[in-house]
């Protein structure tokens, strides 16, 4: 992409942008705040030279997969470095992203609002971004192609050989019940489990289970969870128009004070179902989807970095913005397993910010070294020296 040997690197102007969101930006100016710290960041591109880097990569087919490819890179780097997780666990997810003035693609949504309805793969354990897709606002939550196409984006960014041996969980909401993303799912040797709706036949199922049949649900940690139990109504449904050995597994709880049944809710009970082909125990199985609701907060925490305003008028120019974005989530999410420890490992990106990028320092040169001085008595100094120093123990990546 560099048409100049003068100009800035198209790579470094990538770089300093996803800095700059993962940092709080959340619109092309932003990029003043790494570029007016030249001591730190170097020299760093204006903002037109930033926007014509992005222009380039939205018209000419083939670089935003280029950009993609070099996440995949950095991603089996940071995992040989440590990062990787123990589990391989997919998280599918649509969310809503307001427009407030005319944007090309912005639509009405299925809320009555206005905007964009992307869609996001998330890796559950390590809380990294493994795809997105821009869509418009009226797009559907069901549409399996487009579920499809992320989920390939997330298989491209993990290492050949964990595609191959590891087993996969893709996991997602009742959006994700449809025929043809199974079935994908299924061709791939990927595991699946996915809301499924509370049907007649469905309901007639649980309303059949005998009272003896419903176990005890568990927590994340393993222990009982109250007032909630769980159930398998397989052989009460008609299953073979899914693929061979999908299972439905039932939650039954006593709602929370306040909240509202609805006509599919039974003796004071709320249900809800998911349609899997894990082979474990029913409440395992029950556990273990109920996590997919740790995808809400990866939607949240990304709409901290750069996600909740798309700043860009044309279409193909927001839907590179998506792409800076999850780099910029890819790089708060390596810097806290790599450098961090203890809540800061796992704090949202609003917090680190506060208690860590935006730490006041001093940087003093002498004798070619470069110095940071921290205010002694700022609470989180002593962390932020360790994550230098864990920094500074990795080793560099070959090539």
């Amino acid at each position: 992409m560099r048409e100049r040997r003068s100009g800035h690197d198209p790579g470094r102007v990538v770089r300093d942008l996803a800095v700059a969101i993962a940092d709080g930006g959340d619109c092309l100016a932003d990029l003043r705040a790494v570029r007016d710290q030249d001591p730190l960041f170097g020299p760093v591109a204006s903002d037109s030279t930033a926007f014509r880097v992005i222009e380039r990569i939205a018209s000419e087919p083939g670089l935003l997969e280029a950009l993609r490819a070099a996440r995949a890179v950095a991603r089996e780097r940071a995992w040989a470095a440590g990062a990787r997780p123990a589990e391989i666990v997919i998280d599918l997810d649509a969310t809503l992203v307001t427009a407030h003035s005319e944007k090309e693609g912005a639509a009405g949504t299925y809320k009555r609002g206005f905007g964009f309805h992307p869609l996001l793969a998330y890796l559950d354990e390590t809380r990294e971004p493994l795809g997105g897709m821009l869509r418009p606002g009226n797009a559907g939550a069901n549409t399996a192609a487009d579920q499809i196409a992320v989920a390939e984006q997330a298989l491209g960014q993990l290492p050949v050989e964990v595609v191959e041996r590891a087993e996969i969980l893709l996991r997602c909401d009742s959006a994700g019940a449809t025929h043809e993303l199974l079935d994908w799912a299924r061709a791939g040797s990927i595991r699946f489990s996915v809301g499924f709706d509370l049907t007649e036949p469905v309901r007639d199922a649980i309303l059949a289970v005998p009272e003896s049949a419903w176990e005890q649900a568990i927590r994340q940690d393993g222990e009982p969870r109250e007032g909630a139990w769980v159930a398998e109504i397989t052989e009460g449904l008609d299953l073979s128009g899914w693929p061979e050995g999908s299972r439905v597994i039932v939650r039954r709880e006593r709602p929370h004070p306040g909240a509202q049944l609805s006509f599919s809710d039974h003796d004071g009970h709320r249900f809800l179902a998911t349609l899997t082909d894990e082979q474990a125990g029913a409440a395992d199985i029950e556990r273990r989807h109920r996590a997919r609701a740790n995808c809400e907060d990866r939607v949240r925490c990304a709409k901290q970095t750069g996600l909740e305003n798309l700043p860009f008028r044309d279409f193909d120019l927001n839907a590179v913005w998506l792409e800076l974005s999850l780099i910029a989530q890819d790089l708060i999410a390596w810097t806290q397993a790599l450098a961090l420890d203890g809540e800061l490992s796992t704090c949202e990106p609003k917090t680190l910010r506060y208690r860590l990028l935006h730490t006041a320092g001093r940087l003093a040169f002498h004798a070619r070294r470069a110095t940071l001085r921290l205010q002694r008595n700022w609470p989180w100094a002593p962390e932020l020296a360790a994550a230098f120093g864990r920094l500074r123990a990795l080793p560099l990546p070959a090539g």
